[in-house]
């Protein structure tokens, strides 16, 4: 899709609303037809001179002509905000927003009658163009519109649509899966350091093993625990770290993760949603 005619406007300029900001970049947005808010000035004039857009203090204004409006504002600030930008919104416009655990009905009750509204759950690689989100449309939203959120997502790694209901789900995994991959990394680190390597050497090791299975496991399509099965020898030393780690009841443990974010963003949504 040609993006280049696409007029954006980026309210908030925190992590994850730059990382948004980039990767639509990338995906071919032109920098002067985007404008960028926030509430801090110095922070607004940073992201927005390092990525040749506008930035302004005024989401009034910048909304007013846009066709994609991001919402990357903390989720306890966004009634407040919808409220003051809804009027001055195109009918065409399409609100996405990146606040977790707030639903797209959630923004179409304060928003004019019909506006469509898209609900992204992105996670951090997508700073550097290697995440992952989980795209849904709200009951006002085409197949254009979400093609098009897609298409300025595609800049920030991968992107794929779900209904709704599992965007729990895709958060738990996805949004907060990042963390748990660092945490592995951490504890495969920390297990080299006890085996005798430097500290260094050891995160090398652990990270390259990570980005290049990860990778293997991309490119081949082949399911997980085939890959697995084909660095386990009968008898050989994986084997054993494989038992020690089931013993360990690290499988459920990564289970019950997932489980208790889903559980923590659904009783997230219940209190904003109240």
């Amino acid at each position: 899709m040609n993006l280049e005619n696409t007029r954006i406007a980026l309210l908030g300029t925190g992590n994850m609303g730059e990382a948004v900001l980039a990767g639509s970049l990338r995906a071919g947005v032109v920098p002067a037809h985007v404008v960028a808010t926030g509430r801090r000035a110095g922070r607004v004039a940073e992201v927005a001179e390092r990525h040749g857009v506008r930035g302004i203090l005024d989401n009034v204004e910048a909304v007013r002509d846009a066709d994609v409006v991001v919402v990357a504002v903390k989720p306890k600030d966004v009634a407040g905000l919808l409220a003051s930008v809804g009027d001055a919104l195109a009918p065409h416009a399409v609100v996405v927003s990146v606040a977790a655990g707030l639903s797209a009905a959630f923004f179409e009750d304060r928003l004019p009658a019909g506006q469509p509204v898209v609900r992204v759950m992105p996670n951090t690689p997508a700073a550097i163009g290697a995440g992952m989100s989980a795209v849904s449309a709200g009951t006002h939203a085409s197949a254009a519109d979400v093609a098009t959120v897609l298409a300025i997502l595609s800049g920030t790694g991968d992107a794929v649509e779900v209904p709704e209901a599992y965007q729990a789900a895709a958060g738990a995994l996805a949004g907060s899966g990042p963390a748990y991959m660092f945490y592995v990394l951490d504890a495969l680190a920390e297990a080299g350091v006890a085996v005798g390597l430097s500290r260094e050497l050891a995160t090398r090791l652990a990270v390259q093993t990570m980005l290049g299975s990860a990778r293997l496991v991309a490119e081949t399509g082949e399911h997980p625990a085939l890959a697995r099965e084909r660095v386990t020898s009968p008898g050989g030393t994986t084997v054993q770290g494989l038992r020690a780690l089931d013993a360990a009841g690290v499988r459920a443990a990564f289970i019950a993760a997932v489980e208790a974010a889903r559980d923590r963003t659904n009783e997230i949504a219940a209190e904003l949603e109240a």
